[in-house]
């Protein structure tokens, strides 16, 4: 059996004590690489849905994306990241944008299918975006709602090559088979398409 050095001891206690006086703040966060990670588009923050709302793909090579579904939510935009958190829920969208400020979550990783529109083939060639509130509130539509949610639609579709047209940008509603009515009367879809164009 070797017996440990003296100066191999002495370093590994030092380096110890030096790291003892880094305040904690000042370290690295293990998670912040995996989280950055995470996101597929740069502004959001990555609010991850549970894995047994949503199917692990590779799209656009396992499936075309050939939508963007705009959703409202129905709920706040916390109990909208806590339902796609519930694996009893079997709910998810890829994207939550909140009222207030536009802020954007990410819950789903675009090259995964979302369970959002309620049409399983729709679901596979979609980005799912979910906006806080009700379809019956207008109020909730904010300014900065719209500016922030078009920004993340041109995104989408710049990536994917999807056309910035109300043919390629639908609501829920307009999903086959669907009984959903969101976002609503209340949507200024003229408004919103002319924000993602210029974005």
């Amino acid at each position: 059996m070797d017996r440990p050095r003296p100066g191999l001891n002495r370093r590994r206690f030092l380096k110890g004590t030096a790291l003892a006086a880094v305040p904690y703040a000042l370290l690295p966060d293990a998670r912040a690489g995996a989280e950055a990670q995470a996101v597929d588009y740069p502004l959001a923050d990555w609010q991850p849905a549970n894995s047994g709302n949503y199917t692990v793909s590779k799209r656009p090579t396992s499936y075309p994306l050939d939508y963007v579904v705009i959703h409202v939510t129905q709920e706040t935009y916390p109990s909208t990241l806590a339902i796609f958190q519930n694996p009893a829920k079997k709910v998810s969208a890829h994207y939550v944008v909140r009222s207030a400020d536009g802020h954007v979550a990410q819950c789903v990783r675009e090259a995964n299918i979302a369970w959002h529109a309620g049409n399983w083939d729709y679901n596979t060639r979609s980005i799912g975006i979910e906006h806080e509130g009700w379809v019956d509130q207008p109020a909730y539509f904010t300014n900065a709602l719209y500016e922030q949610s078009a920004k993340l639609t041109a995104a989408v579709c710049d990536t994917y090559g999807i056309p910035k047209d109300r043919a390629h940008i639908i609501g829920h509603y307009e999903v086959p088979g669907t009984d959903h009515t969101d976002p609503g009367p209340n949507w200024d879809w003229t408004r919103y398409i002319r924000l993602v164009n210029f974005a």
